[in-house]
């Protein structure tokens, strides 16, 4: 009788499923971004085009390694980008090696974010200026406000 009830408890239905979320590491990688790079480029210019290494191993100062993954939540989707970026011993690019795929920054930023751009030199300025919001003053504003303050 025990074994069964143990057995009955151990499979239980999903009837909600949990939220995941999109887990993003490391540097955004594109092929946009690499195909920037030219041999003979500094550190700071390389730096500047792919941003700050993931790993810079302390051992091998020549070898920097840009590392990005993308664990989408719902669907348990990795996607992995590796690029490594090897210095000569002046400090100028010598080489590049990875597996970068095409694809554009939307694709591999999750979630895309939204702006809004306004164009200030198409406002009127003839318009009149708009009234400032009501906000109900605050707890110590009204104590103060009877004593003039």
């Amino acid at each position: 009788m025990g074994a069964l009830v143990l057995g009955a408890c151990s499979r239980v239905p999903r009837v909600v499923n949990e939220y995941r979320i999109d887990v993003q590491q490391g540097n955004v990688l594109n092929q946009e971004m690499v195909s920037q790079l030219r041999p003979g480029l500094s550190r700071d210019q390389v730096r500047f085009i792919l941003g700050t290494p993931l790993l810079a191993d302390v051992f091998h100062g020549e070898r920097w390694d840009y590392v990005f993954r993308l664990e989408e939540g719902k669907s348990r989707k990795v996607t992995a980008r590796h690029l490594s970026v090897l210095f000569d011993r002046d400090g100028r690019l010598a080489r590049v090696a990875g597996n970068t795929e095409s694809g554009s920054m939307e694709e591999l930023t999750a979630p895309v974010a939204t702006t809004q751009v306004i164009d200030l030199g198409s406002l009127d300025e003839d318009a009149p200026p708009l009234p400032p919001p009501d906000v109900e003053p605050g707890f110590f504003r009204r104590l103060m406000e009877p004593l003039g303050w």
